[in-house]
């Protein structure tokens, strides 16, 4: 796995990125015909996750790719607080009791888990090995890529509309964790973020909503994600360039 990793960074990320989407699938699949939500699925992203800790910290990689503090005051990322609305976003509409106890374990276990492997995948090992030829480039295809992966809900018989609008705001806090990654160097937030997110739909109320409101809560996100991003761009110091100001300096080098 080192040897394809120091041959193409790229390869690398998008042979996780078919491993997971893949694999993940079939568990859910599998875990469907054996009749328990997620119980093939948590198996599934439980070794996911120890292979890629325990090869990050055999090769000494989890600093590279943001399993650390964030090196940036807390104050330019207005202490991560926007992060928090985000978080409560699938408790807007009340609670509700959409499986039993066994099944919201591991459906909540599931969501945590894949929290993690999604951000180290698309934010980590994508956007870093992208980043070697264009910074542009990798934060539009990381947001884009991970965005249009939760076109996967669709086969799981998710309703269009809704999977839609998470295409939808699923880039745009794609965007908002890379802006977060980049600047502060830490993946943690965004994971933190990311997992707590997946896993309070585990007895979110937003499944029995309308169409409407589903809309509202996509166009609520994008919001709040795109004001975030702008505002992080602007708080961090100048002394670490911007994505706009990288790319000009390439541009007149």
């Amino acid at each position: 796995m080192k040897n394809l990793y120091d041959k193409s960074k790229i390869k690398f990320s998008l042979i996780w990125i078919i491993i997971y989407v893949v694999g993940a699938s079939l568990a859910d699949a599998l875990s469907a015909i054996i009749g328990i939500e997620k119980c093939v699925t948590v198996v599934f992203l439980l070794i996911l996750t120890i292979i890629l800790l325990n090869w990050l910290l055999k090769h000494n990689l989890n600093v590279e790719y943001g399993l650390c503090k964030p090196t940036q005051n807390p104050k330019y990322f207005l202490y991560y607080i926007p992060l928090v609305v985000l978080i409560s976003v699938n408790l807007w509409f009340g609670i509700s009791v959409n499986f039993g106890l066994l099944e919201s374990l591991l459906y909540a276990t599931s969501m945590l888990l894949v929290g993690f492997v999604e951000e180290l995948i698309f934010r980590g090992f994508l956007f870093k090995a992208l980043q070697e030829n264009s910074l542009k480039t990798a934060v539009i295809v990381s947001s884009i890529t991970f965005g249009m992966g939760h076109i996967i809900n669709l086969f799981s018989g998710a309703n269009t509309i809704n999977t839609i609008c998470q295409i939808f705001y699923a880039i745009t806090t794609g965007f908002l964790f890379v802006i977060i990654f980049y600047k502060s160097k830490s993946l943690l937030p965004c994971i933190i973020t990311h997992s707590l997110f997946n896993a309070l739909s585990t007895i979110s109320n937003t499944v029995n909503i309308s169409t409407t409101y589903s809309i509202i809560i996509a166009l609520a996100i994008m919001a709040i994600t795109i004001v975030y991003s702008v505002i992080i761009i602007k708080l961090t110091p100048k002394n670490q360039p911007t994505i706009i100001n990288e790319e000009q300096k390439k541009e007149t080098a």
